[in-house]
């Protein structure tokens, strides 16, 4: 008796699969990556209206500007009102880029200021409650359990 069935070398995933759709391509490309560093769209102008603080604060945070010749596989037509000529510019948003050190650093500077105003509001909150009616239990401390579950009683 012949088998039938069809080898399974010839049964591929994509004969199963949906085609996929198409989709609008994204406003802002995404530069090809380099190593040690972290890429940001800084906005340089809003509604047609230069926004000079927001730049200027992005620079003296540690952004710099990327070259449109660094990156030769993002083409986008120039600005002929830009301020930043060599850059990439699209839409009021220039692409910059940080170290990855400098980035970190800033992120785990603002995670401990967020972590300083959550325990202040849990202060003052706490500050205010009353042993005889309190308004809420503080679930501060952690426990660690090695398994063994419940035992039949």
């Amino acid at each position: 008796m012949a088998d039938k069935r069809t080898p399974r070398e010839t049964e591929t995933r994509e004969a199963g699969s949906r085609k996929k759709g198409w989709a609008p391509p994204s406003v802002l490309p995404e530069p090809n990556v380099e190593a040690g560093y972290r890429y940001r769209w800084v906005r340089t102008s809003s509604q047609g209206n230069l926004d000079n603080t927001n730049v200027s604060s992005k620079f003296r945070q540690g952004w710099e500007p990327v070259l449109a010749s660094e990156h030769p596989e993002i083409t986008a037509l120039k600005d002929r009102n830009s301020q930043f000529q060599d850059n990439i510019e699209i839409g009021g948003l220039l692409l910059c880029k940080a170290p990855d050190e400098m980035v970190e650093e800033r992120n785990a500077y603002y995670n401990q200021m967020a972590q300083n105003q959550v325990e202040s509001v849990d202060n003052n909150f706490m500050r205010e409650n009353d042993p005889r009616m309190p308004l809420m239990k503080p679930e501060k401390s952690t426990r660690v359990t090695l398994g063994g579950g419940r035992k039949p009683g």
